[in-house]
């Protein structure tokens, strides 16, 4: 009997302890459903992050790198995107050469490496090009205000068996958003160029570039498979097929007020933007509202706000169709993210940390 019990116990302590072992692994896919928000934190103080929440709470779990890794971004948050089984955060260091990409595991946030300069300087935007490749835009070391964008950008090609860069295809100053249509990738840029950059994704050589418009930013594909583009103040709309602008139609008619942070709505077949403005008759603080127009559009008016309310972040919920609006009441300071039904009515609020710039539903 006694050797019987002891069994027995030696069992239940085997058990627990193999328990208790596997309690202490990360759960593979503890980030995997829900929405991601990119907070680009304050530039000078370095301290940008990443938050995760799913769509039934109203807490969000904050600054997940530091908490699977125990240490900090030491950065401003630029950009973040998932390829393959990877998540890529690019990091913007406001002292020189000090620039990174952190890669890790899209599950459960635990760092696999990381990328610096001279491989990447003032990186931009991530984009998937397979499960085993991603392309960085970046602008490149800069210079002063009197030439800032003093060398051209160019696109980083990272390898994702190895986590290194393998290549540099140059394109214009100030590169920044990717959007990937089939083969192609389609690059815009900022530094005053009038051209988008078209890459065969193959063979990492740019095919071709296309004059669009002052400063062509990708945005999205609509319902119809055009690409639609920010250029300037004006909303740009892009046939792939033919490779020619079929219209360009200018955001409002505000002198001083400026449209941003577009974000398409699950169908593919409307736009939300804020329309901004910096008071310089109130300490030139930022003001504006968030407004939405149809691809079918012929004129984009800006007169009649979803949200009386300026965010510095914004995305739409393909799932639930719910409006999501980062709110930065100050660049010290937590920031959160409210959520609106499509009727501008409010749900509710999280906090997360500052300046919330980007969503990402999961």
């Amino acid at each position: 009997m006694k050797k019987q019990f002891l069994k027995v116990a030696g069992g239940i302590l085997l058990i627990s302890a193999l328990v208790s072992c596997r309690e202490k692994v990360p759960d593979p896919e503890m980030y995997e459903l829900g929405v991601i928000v990119r907070n680009a934190g304050n530039y000078l103080d370095n301290n940008g992050s990443i938050s995760f929440f799913r769509r039934e709470q109203s807490t969000a779990e904050n600054d997940l790198f530091f908490t699977q890794n125990g240490r900090s971004l030491t950065g401003s948050v630029q950009g973040y995107t998932e390829a393959g089984s990877s998540s890529l955060i690019l990091v913007d260091n406001s002292t020189a050469g000090q620039d990174k990409v952190e890669i890790v595991s899209r599950g459960n946030f635990q760092s696999l490496a990381t990328i610096g300069t001279p491989d990447i300087e003032n990186p931009r935007f991530a984009l998937e090009v397979s499960a085993t490749k991603a392309y960085v835009s970046c602008w490149g070391a800069t210079g002063d205000f009197s030439n800032f964008f003093k060398n051209p950008g160019y696109v980083a090609v990272v390898d994702l068996k190895t986590n290194k860069v393998t290549k540099k295809i140059e394109v214009p100053k100030g590169a920044e958003r990717m959007i990937r249509i089939g083969n192609e990738i389609y690059v815009g840029a900022i530094g005053g160029t009038e051209n988008l950059t078209i890459i065969d994704g193959a063979t990492d050589a740019v095919k071709r570039s296309v004059k669009v418009g002052i400063s062509p930013d990708p945005i999205a594909i609509d319902a119809n498979g055009k690409l639609w583009l920010q250029s300037d103040k004006s909303m740009v709309r892009f046939n792939t097929q033919s490779g020619t602008v079929e219209a360009t139609l200018l955001v409002g008619t505000h002198p001083v007020k400026t449209p941003s942070k577009f974000a398409i709505s699950p169908d593919g077949r409307s736009f939300y933007y804020v329309y901004s403005f910096y008071d310089s008759d109130d300490g030139f603080k930022q003001k504006g509202e968030t407004y939405r127009f149809s691809i079918d559009d012929t004129s984009i008016k800006a007169d009649k706000p979803v949200i009386n309310r300026l965010f510095s972040g914004l995305g739409v919920d393909p799932l639930q169709g719910l409006i999501y609006g980062g709110v930065t009441p100050t660049f010290k300071q937590s920031g959160y993210v409210v959520r609106y039904r499509p009727d501008g009515s409010v749900v509710d609020s999280i906090r997360v940390d500052i300046s919330p710039s980007e969503l990402m539903f999961k």
